[in-house]
């Protein structure tokens, strides 16, 4: 699936952050952003480093300040697009570094999180991740839990394709108990079986590092999310590119299939 930009230039172009913020509708912020962060591998090479690693390193300040940001402006929920099921496939030293990194960020992170009211969660095949990593992730989201403000969800290990037949599964099962009929599936049955249905779908999803395509990220739940594509390496993500999406999110005009 391809996505093409809605313009051929920032929506930020020549104006400052609290000039775009001015511009923004608070009744009509997404509920939730998802962001496929793209560009980190990019970004260490053109920084002179030989290791992709720390261009990951240097993302989580954007995570960090992204997050934040959503908080702030009153955003729902943000999934972030941390590490795929065909991440699997990266060479072992590169997927051991990322995976240190992932738990290291977990626990860091926790006054960070819970400093501003977010609470954290997960989606994907959890049990695909080292036992560390499972430990760090199952501790934050403890340690979270009570948070009442947004909800931060991290994909990893996630597909998703991966996602719809682990539905279709759970579906399946329910059939084969006689707690479900066939003729009762519909769309809404779907939606249910996903990782994460109470976070709904995302409104707006935004990719980083000017790819125009969704890599596997809730092809079911983004079947009318509008996309914002930008040039900028996640390592460079910062709020005012987050500012810039969401104007350009308010300007689009949403009419679901209908006119």
């Amino acid at each position: 699936m391809s996505i093409k930009p809605a313009t051929s230039t920032p929506a930020w172009n020549g104006m400052s952050a609290e000039e775009i913020e001015a511009q923004l509708d608070p009744s009509r912020m997404p509920r939730h952003v998802g962001i496929i962060m793209d560009g980190n591998g990019r970004w260490a090479r053109r920084q002179g480093f030989m290791e992709r690693i720390r261009g990951h390193e240097a993302g989580i300040d954007s995570v960090r300040e992204i997050t934040r940001a959503c908080g702030e402006l009153g955003l729902q929920a943000l999934s972030l697009y941390a590490f795929s099921k065909e991440n699997w496939s990266r060479p072992q030293r590169e997927i051991d570094a990322l995976m240190a990194l992932l738990e290291r960020f977990l626990y860091n992170e926790v006054d960070e999180l819970n400093s501003n009211n977010v609470r954290l969660t997960a989606c994907g095949a959890i049990q695909d991740l080292p036992a560390g990593c499972q430990k760090a992730l199952a501790h934050t989201m403890q340690a979270t839990a009570g948070n009442t403000g947004m909800i931060l969800n991290l994909a990893l290990s996630y597909g998703g394709r991966y996602e719809i037949v682990e539905a279709v599964r759970k579906i399946a099962r329910e059939i084969a108990v006689g707690a479900l009929k066939p003729d009762e599936i519909d769309e809404d049955t779907l939606s249910r079986n996903m990782y994460r249905p109470e976070l709904g779908d995302p409104d707006l999803i935004i990719r980083t590092s000017d790819e125009f395509r969704v890599s596997n990220f809730m092809i079911w739940q983004s079947a009318y999310s509008e996309f914002h594509i930008t040039p900028v390496l996640w390592p460079e993500f910062r709020k005012i590119h987050l500012l810039a999406a969401l104007l350009d999110y308010q300007r689009r005009d949403r009419r679901f299939g209908g006119v």
